[in-house]
């Protein structure tokens, strides 16, 4: 088989080939399974070099390993045992595999080699508030980081301007396909009024960190509800004063009446006797009287 290169950041650049491979089993003929090549590139020591690795993939497990470091098969569970030493008794399968470190990984070094370790893609930061439970205060904040390049990243939340330590939880960085990595954080917290929190993300490829800043928020249910109240609250506020104003004056209106009543109840009143010519008969003629003068005339005789 055969295949690309693919570099990867850090002390070791990882380039993945060969994704099936046929391969000679114990009792003849070949078995296609599960394979993965890795080539691996370091110069940290300031001298090149080139790993070769190819994995052995049973139901998801990795059972054993051609390692060019050592130039032998070794397993990694006791399933792969008896594999790794059948495949080291192969002569040819050995020389083959001692060979790849050249044919594959530093043939195509060579060609991507300049291109990989010069580049540097900045990473897309964003964040996406959401809640597990519509009723709980808990609120999780996720920051992602996506499409960077060199794989190292190193991302963290801020709370108020300090460094969150509690309820963090930090994801893998992951591989797009494509020469680029994404990676996720999250914050799970309580947010107050006022809290102001805060995504950042240093890389190789930013002179300065990025940081994303993220306020909660009323929402729309929330501030409507706000506003049903403030609105309720100024029309309760003008129904008092047009109703205190009625009431003071419906209460001055009644004081001037009374006032007048007062005054009519304040007459006194003054019976005179009076005699009728023809009759003989005596009677009274009543003479309202102001205050507390004298009778206006004499009785009559």
């Amino acid at each position: 088989g055969g295949g690309g290169c693919l570099l990867g950041g850090g002390p070791w650049g990882v380039g993945r080939v060969l994704p099936s491979e046929w391969l000679r089993v114990r009792g003849g003929g070949h078995r296609l399974r599960p394979q993965k090549a890795e080539c691996r590139f370091s110069n940290a020591t300031g001298r090149e070099q080139v790993r070769y690795l190819f994995r052995h993939i049973y139901d998801r497990t990795e059972i054993a390993r051609f390692d060019s470091a050592r130039g032998r098969f070794e397993a990694l569970t006791p399933l792969g045992e008896p594999d790794a030493e059948y495949w080291n008794s192969q002569k040819e399968e050995l020389e083959y595999r001692r060979a790849s470190v050249d044919r594959f990984c530093r043939h195509n070094y060579e060609i991507v080699g300049p291109f990989a370790h010069g580049r540097r893609v900045q990473p897309a930061v964003t964040i996406s508030p959401t809640k597990d439970d519509p009723l709980s205060p808990r609120t999780l904040l996720l920051c992602t980081a996506a499409s960077f390049y060199p794989r190292e990243i190193e991302v963290r939340w801020l709370k108020n301007g300090r460094r969150a330590t509690e309820g963090v939880f930090y994801g893998e960085e992951l591989h797009n396909g494509d020469w680029t990595y994404q990676t996720q954080v999250m914050l799970e917290d309580t947010p107050q009024r006022g809290d102001v929190y805060a995504c950042q993300v240093e890389h190789a490829s930013l002179q300065t960190p990025i940081t994303m800043q993220w306020e909660p928020r009323t929402s729309d249910s929330a501030r409507s509800k706000v506003w049903t109240g403030v609105v309720g609250a100024l029309l309760g506020m003008v129904y008092l004063a047009v109703g205190l104003s009625l009431y003071l004056r419906s209460k001055k209106g009644k004081g001037a009446i009374g006032g007048l009543g007062g005054q009519v109840q304040g007459k006194r009143s003054i019976s005179s006797p009076l005699k009728d010519s023809a009759s003989g008969m005596l009677g009274f003629s009543v003479v309202p009287s102001y205050g507390t003068g004298a009778p206006r005339g004499p009785p009559h005789s």
